[in-house]
C-alpha cells in the first residue's frame, strides 16, 4: 500500500483538547429523550439549559417514527447526539447556534414561529 503517511504530535493534540473543553464549557449533553406528545427532542445541558426543537426541523430526523426518534444516543464528551435507526447526527454546540440542517435559513425561521423552549433548570426561561 502507496501513500502519505500522517502522524500526530503532542503539539496537534493539546489545542484540540482546548477546543473540545471550551465547547464542553459552553454545555455538553447529560439527558436527551423525544417527546411524542410535543413531537420535540428535549436535550438537557451540564449547564442546567434545557433545548428543545421540532424533530421535523432537522435533517435526518424529519419524517422519522415517534420510535426511531426515542432512541437517542449522547457521545462520551456530551457534543453529539446519534439516532442508531435513522443514521442521523447532531452536534450539540450546532443547536446552540441555532444550525439545524442544511437548510439553515428555513430551520431558523421555522424555530422563530415554533418558539422552541430554551430553559434553565430551577428558573424562569
Amino acid at each position: 500500500m502507496t501513500g502519505t503517511r500522517s502522524s500526530i504530535s503532542g503539539r496537534d493534540i493539546a489545542p484540540a483538547e482546548q477546543r473540545m473543553t471550551a465547547l464542553r464549557d459552553a454545555g455538553y449533553a447529560i439527558c436527551a429523550s423525544y417527546d411524542r406528545r410535543t413531537a420535540r427532542v428535549i436535550v438537557d445541558l451540564s449547564s442546567g439549559v434545557q433545548l428543545a426543537f421540532p424533530a421535523q426541523l432537522v435533517e435526518g430526523l424529519s419524517g422519522a417514527s415517534p420510535d426511531n426518534l426515542a432512541e437517542i444516543e449522547i457521545s462520551p464528551a456530551g457534543l453529539g447526539l446519534h439516532w442508531p435507526k435513522l443514521d442521523a447526527d447532531v452536534y450539540v454546540p450546532a443547536l446552540l447556534q441555532g444550525a439545524l440542517g442544511a437548510g439553515e435559513t428555513t430551520a431558523r425561521s421555522h424555530i422563530a414561529a415554533e418558539s422552541p423552549t430554551v430553559a434553565s433548570h430551577g428558573g424562569t426561561p
